[in-house]
């Protein structure tokens, strides 16, 4: 889980470069990166960290659901949704406040965020509804789509990943709310 992606001649670039990484918490896992544990995390601008190398590319994100599905996706690992706004994948968010509002359905029940290591891979920014690779763009070589904050995709105006590969997410907590 969370191995390294190999670069083939040929393959599309991706939209990391255009505001993904802005001020957001990177995590690494990887010794050989001179970090002393695995668990340490640090702030850093992703695009000044090794841009031509999407494995090298680990972000805390957020995922808003019941406290019983929290314990089954730690212990299983998560299923992928089979579709929705951006298609099939996992959907999480950098934002903890917006994971906070999810599910929107079993809010009668005790609920959790869990945060997570994702190693997003190619990212593709998805910036409008009708974008040509709205819900396709795995098949197009992506392994993240992206929609960033206050592009009018989301209501909350807050940002959204979905993650195709859910063996690209590794549990790291689960917090109570």
């Amino acid at each position: 889980m969370l191995e390294s992606d190999e670069k083939m001649d040929g393959e599309v670039e991706d939209d990391f470069h255009l505001g993904y990484s802005g001020e957001l918490e990177e995590y690494h896992n990887e010794l050989e990166e001179g970090l002393q544990k695995p668990e340490d995390e640090l702030m850093a601008d992703c695009r000044c960290y090794r841009p031509g190398y999407p494995s090298h590319r680990f972000f805390i994100m957020y995922h808003g659901t019941t406290w019983a599905n929290a314990l089954k996706i730690q212990a299983g690992g998560f299923i992928p949704s089979l579709n929705g706004m951006l298609g099939p994948g996992v959907y999480l968010s950098r934002s903890f406040q917006k994971a906070s509002k999810y599910p929107r359905n079993g809010r009668q029940q005790k609920l959790a965020v869990l945060k997570v290591n994702v190693r997003v891979g190619k990212v593709k920014r998805i910036d409008y509804q009708g974008h040509p690779l709205q819900t396709t763009w795995h098949q197009h070589g992506y392994d993240t789509a992206w929609v960033p904050p206050n592009c009018g995709m989301v209501a909350s105006g807050l940002e959204e990943d979905c993650v195709y590969d859910p063996n690209r997410i590794q549990v790291l907590q689960i917090i109570p709310q």
